[in-house]
């Protein structure tokens, strides 16, 4: 597909500048589908990228899921490491990425678990971003893959895998670069369960000191009908933000 009959860039950005992050529309620009269950904003990606990288600079997501990432990193120059455990997501990353741009920037794409990237050397990576599974809500691999951290249920047991993924990208690191990581929480028995900032924990145990947290407005879920009139029968809010942790190594 060439640049003449794909739209590259969206109308009317800004780059965000507090810490409060909404995007109502999800891009319509280069090959960005929407229909990758829990990918995030192509918006977002395009913040984080332009922000914390420049051109040229070396990306690593190690949990690429629909290749949101990947095609922000092509469209912007820069070299991009792209990794899960699931076939289906590095199917169709290979997939988002068959458009053609005027620069030279790279993908890599390899099958492998983010708790073991030992193909990536030490302060190989100029910035990380990464979109993480929030526990078992959305089962990627329906328990198919023994690797895949979205058929883990328990939330201790979830954060204990989390800590692996942490000291991989605090190794794989620049020092002094970034890494962004999108992570929301949850309900057990209508309390609250505070997993962004349990995952966010783990990251500051492994080394990383936290620069920003952004809080991002979700537009994806459902908050009428069914979901209301449970909320309001047995008394507790709907989740409808995720953290968006900016770690400096």
């Amino acid at each position: 597909m060439t640049n003449t009959q794909l739209k590259l860039h969206p109308d009317n950005f800004d780059l965000e500048c507090t810490t409060v992050w909404s995007f109502p529309r999800r891009g319509n620009w280069a090959t960005h589908k929407s229909d990758w269950r829990g990918n995030w904003a192509p918006e977002v990606v395009r913040n984080l990228i332009l922000r914390y990288s420049k051109e040229k600079d070396h990306l690593l997501d190690c949990m690429i899921g629909g290749g949101t990432t990947a095609i922000e990193a092509k469209i912007l120059n820069r070299h991009i490491t792209c990794v899960d455990v699931n076939e289906e997501a590095l199917e169709r990353t290979k997939q988002s990425l068959e458009f053609e741009v005027d620069n030279k920037a790279k993908q890599r794409i390899i099958k492998c678990d983010a708790r073991d990237m030992n193909f990536i050397k030490d302060g190989e990576i100029d910035f990380v971003l990464t979109h993480p599974p929030y526990v078992d809500i959305v089962k990627y691999s329906e328990g198919k893959i023994k690797t895949d951290l979205s058929n883990i249920h328990d939330i201790e047991e979830f954060v204990i895998e989390i800590e692996k993924v942490a000291k991989e990208l605090h190794r794989v690191l620049k020092t002094g670069k970034f890494c962004a990581v999108l992570m929301g929480d949850t309900r057990r028995n209508k309390m609250y369960q505070p997993l962004a900032f349990k995952v966010m924990n783990k990251f500051l145990d492994c080394g990383f000191q936290l620069k920003e947290d952004i809080i991002k407005k979700q537009h994806n879920c459902s908050a009428t009908g069914f979901w209301v009139k449970r909320s309001k029968e047995s008394n507790f809010l709907l989740i409808m933000h995720e953290h968006l942790f900016i770690f400096q190594k």
